[in-house]
């Protein structure tokens, strides 16, 4: 150090020597309201995960809930409604969507494993009239097809593709619109007007359509409606009472309000959709969807995750399933988003894993976003879980 800048330093406040940079104003992230008693190491990982997928401006509400090793942990987030600071709580029921699939296809299972029908069955054996439109160079469409979405079967009916052209608005209100005073007639009527341009079993084309149409089938094996089944079958000998698809005035109460992007509250999805995407459901609930489904305890549970498609030491699907296999170990989920709402169950029965995600909030980023947060609290639990696609 030169003589001069000594003698400076020693006349000088330091700082006029090194004058201090107005340093940038750094906002710092607030963290969501949350119930984690950050107590143990399973708390710890979550709460990092869970306050970083709420950091995104448009999200509102989380509950996230994880079974490892027979122990069940439940987290919650955000706010059930927007403008209320109202966290969440294990009994807040949210729209599952297409996870209402699964239980269809668990119905499914329980009908086969009871020989009321076969996987196999050419679906127009539980339809009345004739539906010589229901197959292609003599294939006809098979009870599986409907939950592997390789059925030929319209996205919607009625089969109205141009009505959701307009994204500006949310595809739960149109589909709302399409079903007003339509009735099951309506979509049998529909069902007649459709033509399969491929081989079912071959082609996939997502179809809420099929799932439904499985639901009215089911609901002609046992002679009973389709909730009255899910609960008879499922929800209650798994003790899930607040799984279902109408909700009473307590349960609307309890239920997170849904949102898009702009912050703006969703319709609910219609109730005619059935095991299509209708049924509601809290953490808690799932948790014990998941110990079954990884306990793969029942023949209708090791049914659904059979592979009716696909590749079975890689990707897969089941009974609504899809599966990942790796290194012989199992990824078995699937996801449910529509306006308002996303949510992700998956199983890792070899690991005696689960993990349920569900959110008051669905933008075009949301389920990539609950994807990387499940995938991340999941190898963090274990290693060796496969991680999910994104």
């Amino acid at each position: 150090m030169n003589a001069w800048l000594i003698s400076a330093l020693l006349l000088f406040p330091a700082e006029l020597i090194y004058p201090k940079r107005a340093s940038a104003l750094v906002t710092l992230p607030i963290k969501a309201l949350t119930d984690n008693p950050l107590k143990t190491s399973v708390d710890t990982l979550v709460e990092q995960a869970a306050q970083e997928f709420m950091t995104a401006p448009e999200a509102v509400g989380l509950s996230l809930g994880i079974f490892k090793d027979g122990q069940t942990y439940v987290y919650n987030y955000g706010t059930v409604e927007k403008g209320k600071q109202q966290l969440p709580t294990d009994q807040t029921q949210y729209a599952i969507a297409s996870i209402s699939k699964t239980f269809t296809g668990a119905l499914l299972a329980q009908a086969v494993v009871e020989k009321r029908v076969k996987l196999a069955d050419d679906i127009r054996k539980y339809l009345t009239g004739n539906y010589p439109n229901l197959e292609y160079e003599g294939q006809p469409i098979r009870l599986f097809h409907l939950l592997n979405h390789r059925s030929g079967l319209p996205f919607l009916l009625p089969d109205v593709p141009d009505a959701f052209a307009n994204t500006a608005i949310p595809s739960s209100a149109i589909a709302t619109e399409l079903l007003q005073n339509y009735t099951r007639a309506d979509f049998y009527e529909d069902l007649h007007k459709v033509k399969l341009d491929a081989m079912p079993g071959y082609m996939f084309k997502y179809s809420n359509a099929g799932a439904q149409l499985l639901g009215y089938i089911l609901e002609r094996v046992y002679n009973l409606p389709f909730e009255d089944l899910v609960r008879q079958k499922l929800t209650q000998p798994l003790a899930m009472s607040d799984t279902k698809i109408e909700l009473t005035p307590a349960d609307q109460a309890s239920f997170a309000k849904g949102y898009n992007c702009t912050g703006v509250q969703m319709p609910m999805v219609p109730d005619q959709l059935q095991g299509a995407g209708a049924l509601k459901s809290t953490v808690t609930d799932m948790l014990k969807y998941i110990q079954w489904n990884v306990s793969e305890a029942t023949e209708a549970a090791k049914l659904t995750h059979r592979p009716t498609w696909g590749d079975i030491d890689r990707y897969s699907a089941g009974l609504n399933w899809q599966m990942l296999k790796s290194a012989g170990y199992r990824a078995i989920w699937q996801d449910g988003n529509i306006p308002g709402y996303s949510s992700l169950c998956v199983n890792f029965p070899e690991l005696n894993m689960g993990i349920v995600v569900l959110s008051n909030e669905c933008d075009r980023k949301t389920a990539s976003r609950i994807t990387a947060l499940t995938n991340q609290i999941a190898k963090a639990l274990d290693e060796r879980a496969v991680v999910l696609p994104n």
